[in-house]
């Protein structure tokens, strides 16, 4: 019966800091001074998005409905061109708002 080989288990064991040492050692500086009001401008931003997922997809069921009701070919039209333009002008105002918080975020104080 051949012996398994040894396995060295006197490895140093990882300690719970040290994956923030890996971002820190990427360039990322210290993440542990980011702080909470930081970590609470980003969340506000996830919030933002999704709420606004929610509210194209609401818009999107909205269209389906209009379109399965439309009754020529004109109407079909009416309805998908006023559908873009009403995307296109949320995605630019939404651009826009996560641009403002993307910056309030980054800004030291976050009160610019």
């Amino acid at each position: 019966m051949a012996s398994k080989p040894h396995q060295d288990t006197s490895a140093k064991a990882e300690t719970p800091i040290d994956p923030l040492a890996q971002p820190q050692d990427a360039g990322f500086g210290n993440m542990l001074g980011m702080g909470t009001a930081w970590l609470d401008r980003l969340n506000e931003m996830g919030a933002e998005m999704i709420s606004f997922v929610a509210d194209r997809i609401k818009e999107d069921v909205k269209t389906q409905h209009e379109i399965l009701n439309c009754r020529n070919a004109n109407e079909l039209q009416y309805v998908q061109a006023k559908f873009v333009q009403k995307a296109m002008d949320q995605y630019q105002a939404e651009t826009g708002k996560l641009f403002k918080m993307g910056a309030k975020t980054m800004s030291r104080n976050g009160n610019d």
